[in-house]
């Protein structure tokens, strides 16, 4: 017997997906998350094929393909801007689906929100979990919009038949219910800006090498896109806005072409941030009694191959069919994982191994080295052109 009810703790893109499709199948669905808005901040997102599957049987494939934009050619380029290949990007997703889609982060996350909402799901913003025992019973209340840790209001508690926790990668559900993997530092950085769209920019180019490890941009609508350039991981914590900018704009300006533009696009310090990679996949069940975790909660993959968002909307699809078709929630929660930990893995893995070359200045094969990167990508797709 399928859960009657459940709760779903964040509202990313694993907690969004899990609830559209518990919900839409007549599941009862609390969705929670401690944020007062997810669709207001971040910069832009880069979305394959694979994604975009799940978007299309989540029903949001028409709006992301409205909002965002799409395009199936990808570029490498040298640091002062010269284009030296262009070849088409794999249409993981199947031939129909665009091979990629760029589009703002906050867009996508109100569609899935309001798909949610619209089939059935009661999404709750600004309300925290404040405890989680195995066997269901949770603890929730609202949160000060103004001081996100303070809580304004008394706990409520109710036992689900089912939590999921897809709440990141500070999983409080993943500490709760005694799961100890925490997310490891990569060694790189990466800045991000989101800005507007120059017309020369019609798809992804990347450049490896330079004055960065890869310098990338991807458009995310008719007037914006997001750009990213990497780099060792520093501490800038205590670089102000207008440090933070200055700073980007001054790794920027090692790189020709588009970039010159783009450069002159930064102006907004409120627009660039600054994360490290890190990466992990949580070893052994990823439940424990009612309590499962879904996407960064359960793995995290550094952005080199752009899965962290597509491996959280496939985790989604996976656990709602296998709940909803088995009649034993252990056996159906066990599944889940068998089919989703050896595929995560190999995501990550390969996403940190691209790292790890990039890291090390590792030559390509034909000049003696190990990096075979083509290799790589098409393992990958090979692997994500294949249904979860």
């Amino acid at each position: 017997m399928a859960p009657r009810n459940v709760l779903v703790v964040g509202g990313g893109a694993a907690g969004a997906a899990t609830a559209i499709l518990l919900a839409r199948a007549g599941v009862a669905v609390d969705l929670v998350e401690a944020a007062p808005d997810v669709t207001g901040s971040g910069s832009g997102i880069t979305l394959q094929g694979n994604a975009l599957r799940v978007f299309s049987d989540l029903g949001v494939l028409d709006d992301v393909l409205a909002h965002g934009y799409a395009f199936d050619v990808l570029g490498l380029r040298t640091p002062d801007g010269t284009v030296i290949a262009e070849f088409p990007d794999a249409k993981t997703g199947g031939d129909d689906l665009p091979a990629t889609v760029g589009m703002p982060r906050a867009v996508m996350a109100r569609l899935l929100l309001e798909r949610a909402a619209a089939v059935g799901a009661k999404v709750r913003m600004a309300t925290r979990l404040e405890s989680v025992t195995p066997d269901g019973h949770a603890s929730l209340s609202q949160v000060d919009g103004r001081a996100p840790l303070r809580s304004v209001s008394g706990a409520t508690a109710q036992t689900y038949d089912l939590v999921v926790g897809a709440d990141g990668l500070n999983s409080g559900v993943r500490s709760a219910i005694g799961i100890p993997t925490t997310p490891e530092p990569l060694g790189m950085g990466i800045w991000r800006v989101f800005t507007t769209r120059p017309a020369s920019i019609t798809r992804t180019d990347l450049t490896y090498g330079g004055a960065a490890y890869i310098a990338g941009y991807c458009p995310t609508g008719d007037d914006s896109i997001y750009a990213y350039l990497v780099e060792d991981a520093a501490d800038r914590t205590g670089l102000s806005g207008d440090e933070r900018l200055a700073t980007m704009r001054d790794l920027a300006a090692h790189y020709g072409g588009p970039w010159t533009e783009i450069r002159e696009r930064m102006t907004d310090a409120a627009r660039v941030n600054y994360t490290w990679f890190t990466h992990h996949v949580v070893d052994g069940p990823w439940h424990r009694d009612r309590v499962v975790l879904a996407g960064d909660a359960a793995h995290s993959c550094p952005p080199t191959l752009a899965q962290g968002a597509a491996q959280a909307l496939e985790d989604a699809t996976v656990l709602a069919d296998e709940v909803l078709r088995s009649d034993d929630l252990e056996s159906a929660l066990t599944a889940y994982c068998a089919r989703r930990q050896p595929r995560a893995g190999a995501v990550v893995g390969n996403s940190v191994q691209l790292a790890h070359w990039l890291l090390a200045h590792e030559p390509p094969p034909q000049a003696g080295g190990t990096a075979d990167v083509p290799g790589l990508m098409a393992r990958t797709s090979a692997l994500l052109s294949q249904r979860p």
